[in-house]
């Protein structure tokens, strides 16, 4: 078992005061108490942005990578020990800038990783540019006269590729983020997670009070068995909007069907003998 202290570093978090990336933290703190889990039984990989400053406030182990490039490397964890499980924490412009590609063949090989998404709709690390989530409109030092690309969906790309997890939830509501983030890191296969994250210093239009005023959580009647209704569900984005568990499916993950991982990490397997790899360098190099 584990409790907060656990978690602890020497680090304070350096985010804007009210940030709802606080909020991500707490529950994901939260998640891995109630899940039993200690700093030594899961990796974390961050992606760069404010986001990824967490990797300094939560013990365990943990790698910052390059932009937009948390999910490969995430990969490259899971592959070589799938028994270790294997959380991406990544921003709406980290990954959506730059790394929809990996985002969408995770999902569509099912590897078993859970993604967290900071998504403020802006660049909140290096002051506040669009993001490719931003509303059409949206007024920022890069678009002073308004954004006038559509937004990107992150829900429906997950669904649409394959995740067979998919939900949305608030920074502001710790609780019921906390059941999301439990029943993601639960699931065998890809989890996808996008969290609605208040940047208050840079975004003044979806703030704390914009998103109370405009989530709902799906009824206890919805049921997220169904992937073309929960893809119109991800595409409900009006003066409410839904916040919960869209998509679940029980599916054989990528290690589940390869014959060399699936009955032993690759680290345990035997390394091959030196012969055979001097004899591989002579012929290839």
């Amino acid at each position: 078992m584990s409790d907060f202290a656990d978690f602890k570093t020497p680090c304070q978090p350096n985010w804007c005061p009210g940030c709802g990336d606080f909020g991500i933290w707490a529950s994901l703190k939260q998640t891995l108490v109630l899940l039993g889990w200690n700093p030594t039984d899961f990796v974390l990989v961050y992606g760069i942005g404010c986001h990824g400053h967490m990797v300094n406030f939560l013990q365990s182990y943990a790698i910052e990578t390059l932009h937009g490039r948390p999910i490969p490397v995430a990969e490259g964890f899971h592959l070589a020990n799938h028994t270790l499980p294997t959380i991406v924490v990544a921003g709406d412009g980290d990954t959506f800038g730059e790394g929809t590609n990996h985002l969408v063949h995770a999902a569509r090989r099912n590897i078993d990783i859970k993604m967290i998404l900071h998504d403020n709709q802006v660049y909140g690390l290096t002051t506040g540019q669009t993001a490719p989530t931003a509303q059409k409109g949206f007024k920022t030092k890069s678009t002073p006269f308004g954004v006038i690309e559509d937004p990107v969906n992150p829900l429906a790309i997950a669904i649409a590729s394959g995740a067979t997890f998919v939900a949305r939830g608030f920074a502001g509501d710790i609780p019921n983020l906390t059941k999301i983030f439990a029943e993601g890191l639960r699931h065998r296969g890809f989890a996808f997670i996008d969290v609605f994250q208040p940047c208050v210093t840079f975004n003044h239009v979806n703030t704390y009070q914009w998103y109370r005023d405009h989530i709902y959580q799906l009824p206890d009647s919805y049921v997220p068995n169904d992937r073309g209704y929960a893809f119109q569900k991800s595409l409900e984005w009006t003066d409410k909007i839904p916040v919960g568990i869209f998509f679940r499916e029980d599916k054989p993950t990528y290690v589940d069907q390869t014959p060399q991982l699936s009955k032993s990490p690759l680290i345990s397997l035997p390394n091959a003998p030196k012969e055979t790899i001097e004899k591989l360098f002579e012929e290839f190099v």
